[in-house]
């Protein structure tokens, strides 16, 4: 396993890149601690896949450096840095059995036979193949596919990391849960340092302690899943994270209290100078109270999602969703407040610090 140090990484698909806006990747300065599990999160093009591949060494960056452990290995190929990658759809030989598809690495690595048997075993029960061990890989079906395509990633014990790019796109939706739980079985049972690309929350928060997520080719929070929802630092990640995501509300700040049209809200502190930029207040629809007290409000839509129900509420022109009990009553002339505690505000979609004062 290897701690992996991502110093000032940029990188941009033309040449002679002249600002920001010319770069895919922007800066990424972070670290990767050695055995941790990390998701890179983000939406299409947010610039995961190439982020992944300049580790993998499939890309090498414009700019910045690459370290595993202390060792610089920016200008190494991919297989000198001793990584396992499993892609987005199967890469397997069709003309190999699944057993001989799975021991490949071991074997063109010498490792003894003994231990190569014992490995694969233990493989095949986890992805749960053991009836097509004997089986050529070119007749089964893309699921079975992919799961030889995750065991060869998690055969080898040696690895300095183990990147993943998508890799249940092809699985059947219901397989999903069961290997997201054996892979975070597998980490904590091995150790190793595992990258995993998805663009689906719930595969992210599910498998990483740690979720990398990105926006715009650039990395707006670093942090666990609990971090994410409870401290977006960006505003995407309070839209991006959470189902619905976070309500976010034009206002205009005067010391601790922001203002939204008409109405007034006490902040939880005072933040600092904020200039002429842009101020959003957010909050989470599970810390909307909706009951007979606060601002009045006008429901629009009413969603029923089994134990919890999603109110769609007008609030001074804005649009904003709070999740209730399925048993709550509705109110006739509704109103809503703000659990202070998880109130944020937002400058130009920024996270501000707020400095609780007497």
């Amino acid at each position: 396993m290897a701690r992996i140090k991502l110093k000032d990484i940029r990188h941009a698909y033309t040449a002679n890149p002249a600002s920001d806006a010319d770069y895919a990747l922007k800066r990424v300065d972070h670290v990767f601690e050695d055995g941790g599990a990390y998701a890179l999160l983000g939406p299409s093009g947010c610039g995961k896949t190439t982020l992944l591949n300049i580790i993998s060494g499939l890309l090498r960056p414009s700019e910045g450096a690459i370290l595993f452990d202390s060792q610089d290995v920016t200008d190494l190929a991919t297989e000198e840095r001793n990584i396992a990658q499993v892609f987005q759809f199967p890469v397997v030989y069709d003309t190999m059995t699944v057993y001989d598809n799975l021991a490949f690495p071991l074997r063109n690595r010498g490792v003894p036979e003994d231990e190569v048997a014992r490995r694969v075993r233990e493989v095949i029960a986890m992805l749960g193949l053991e009836g097509q061990a004997r089986r050529r890989a070119r007749g089964l079906t893309s699921d079975e596919k992919q799961k030889i395509s995750l065991g060869r990633g998690l055969v080898r014990a040696d690895v300095n990391a183990i990147l993943f790019d998508e890799p249940l796109t092809v699985i059947d939706p219901h397989l999903k849960w069961q290997l997201r739980t054996q892979l975070k079985e597998l980490h904590h049972r091995f150790g190793h340092t595992m990258v995993y690309v998805t663009h689906d929350q719930t595969e992210a928060l599910t498998f990483a302690d740690t979720v990398v997520v990105m926006y715009e080719g650039e990395v707006v929070q670093f942090g666990t899943p609990e971090e994410l929802f409870e401290r977006p630092s960006h505003t995407f990640v309070g839209y991006f994270i959470g189902s619905p995501g976070m309500n976010l509300l034009p206002a205009r700040v005067e010391g601790r209290t922001a203002h939204l049209g008409s109405q007034t809200i006490e902040l939880p502190g005072a933040p600092g100078a904020l200039g002429a930029k842009r101020l959003e207040l957010g909050i989470r629809p599970e810390f909307v109270r909706l009951g007979r007290e606060g601002m009045p409000v006008s429901i629009r839509k009413v969603e029923d999602i089994g134990r919890k129900k999603i109110v769609h509420v007008e609030l001074e022109g804005e649009n904003i969703a709070a999740v209730i009990d399925e048993d709550l009553e509705v109110p006739a002339e509704p109103r809503v407040s703000f659990d202070p505690a998880h109130l944020s505000l937002y400058a130009d979609s920024w996270r501000v610090e707020m400095e609780a004062r007497p």
